[in-house]
């Protein structure tokens, strides 16, 4: 057992989502990169783990759609948690995700305390690249989902738009697809678990909680109006157990270890990828 104080960060909810993501997220890109390299003894070699070029396409597909599917369930959840009656101030509110004025004043505060010049920015929930990682994530879901799902029958798709369109949409599919996995596989994982205070890995998305003198020393205004508004105790909550920690480190780096895996051989054979 963790002795240390903690406090609630994400419901059950965000924790299942974000697994739900994790998990499909690696099998596109597996599937993806497999296929796009399927003239590669690589490539082969992949697409053979679902028995061959068909079964990665179908695996492909069928996690293409339940990823569509969740992403609506995912916004409708999103536009369910607003305060509708007072929604300018739900949605640009401190628990709020939406980028606001003091996300860019805290950039600028963070770069003058880098040169020695200024005290470090007091965030509040969130910080601003906390929300850049959900927006890169965001904005790209629906373009994966739209193009693909135009892709999964080309043939259909030609009848009411001309090749050249399809082809197009092919190009934008593997250019965002590309840009995914670097983003997942280089940004992501270096501000989720290489940063100060977070190595070897940042646990509070698989735990839901977080240790209280950490957020009190990064994120000082959230708990300071957590304990102004009398709710600092409601959410504090004991540390995981040591067998859940146990699954959730093995099943975090068995992710990280797939996505280095193909960030090497994304890099490996760039050159194909350029021509293809």
């Amino acid at each position: 057992m963790n002795d240390q104080v903690r406090i609630v960060r994400f419901n059950i909810f965000d924790r299942l989502f974000h697994v739900f993501i994790m998990v499909t997220f690696l099998l596109q890109a597996v599937t993806g990169m497999g296929r796009l390299l399927y003239q590669t003894a690589w490539g082969k070699s992949v697409v053979g783990l679902f028995g061959g070029y068909d079964g990665a396409s179908a695996v492909h597909n069928t996690v293409g759609v339940l990823m569509i599917i969740a992403f609506a369930i995912h916004i409708a959840y999103i536009l369910a948690k607003v305060e509708w009656k007072a929604w300018r101030r739900s949605l640009f509110s401190p628990d709020s995700l939406l980028p606001r004025l003091e996300d860019a004043r805290h950039l600028g505060q963070k770069f003058r305390w880098f040169f020695g010049l200024g005290p470090p920015p007091a965030f509040d929930r969130w910080t601003y690249w906390e929300k850049f990682d959900y927006w890169a994530v965001f904005w790209g879901l629906p373009l994966l989902g739209l193009t693909g799902l135009m892709l999964m029958n080309p043939v259909a798709m030609s009848r009411i738009m001309p090749g050249w369109v399809l082809n197009i949409l092919l190009l934008l599919h593997r250019a965002e697809a590309m840009l995914a996995m670097l983003y997942i596989f280089i940004v992501h994982f270096t501000i989720g678990h290489l940063r100060r205070g977070m190595f070897p890995m940042n646990e509070c998305m698989f735990a839901g909680s977080v240790e209280l003198e950490k957020e009190r020393e990064e994120k000082p205004l959230w708990i300071a109006r957590l304990q102004e508004d009398g709710r600092l105790e409601e959410v504090m909550v004991p540390g995981p157990p040591r067998w859940y920690r146990i699954v959730y480190f093995v099943f975090g780096y068995a992710a990280l270890a797939v996505g280095l895996y193909l960030l090497v051989n994304i890099f490996l054979y760039r050159n194909y990828i350029e021509w293809h």
